[in-house]
């Protein structure tokens, strides 16, 4: 593991009651625990993933909130994309947290009391060309070290509570030995 950030913030968070690409900003969101954020498309216990539900619908539901770093979409911006926060479909836009790189099992609590377990990286689909084209290849990593995708990552509620932009976001990082996070 290299320079992990033990604290961020969140700048925005989002959700949206329908299966669409992007979510729309809220003041403020509930996370539910075991249940994900309240009046989205993705919340319950079981897989709500358009594509895996039509496969497994008893499936385990591991992508309760998807979580962002606002440095990929300044990046994506440098790049000549022009995204905002929940646009690429995340509930939670956060700052200073490297969390493609944080292991599974790590834990980050946002705003007083919600706290949500990192189960996986999000793995880019042919939707984001379609949201931006030729955004995907700017998501995928080219570099032998690393995550193989940057963009974001899914987790489950273990703690529920408000969440809101101006919260602090704190890592609790697993015991070791670490694993890398994997794709879902």
């Amino acid at each position: 593991m290299q320079d992990l950030s033990p604290e961020g913030m969140v700048v925005g968070v989002s959700a949206d009651p329908s299966h669409r690409f992007s979510k729309a900003p809220q003041r403020e969101i509930l996370l539910v625990e075991g249940h994900g954020v309240e009046g989205d498309a993705h919340a319950g216990a079981y897989v709500q993933h358009k594509y895996l539900v039509r496969r497994q619908p008893r499936l385990p539901n591991l992508r309760q909130v998807h979580l962002i770093p606002s440095e990929l979409l300044d990046r994506l911006r440098s790049c000549g994309h022009e995204v905002r926060a929940g646009e690429l479909g995340e509930n939670i836009t956060t700052r200073a947290l490297d969390l493609e790189r944080m292991p599974l099992g790590t834990l980050i609590q946002l705003g007083p009391t919600a706290v949500v377990e990192l189960t996986g990286l999000r793995t880019p689909c042919v939707l984001i060309d379609r949201f931006r084209a030729g955004l995907k290849r700017h998501v995928l990593s080219t570099g032998k070290t690393g995550p193989a995708f940057r963009c974001g990552v899914l987790g489950v509620v273990r703690a529920g509570g408000q969440v809101a932009a101006g919260d602090c976001a704190r890592v609790l990082m697993p015991r070791p030995p670490f694993q890398a996070l994997p794709p879902l």
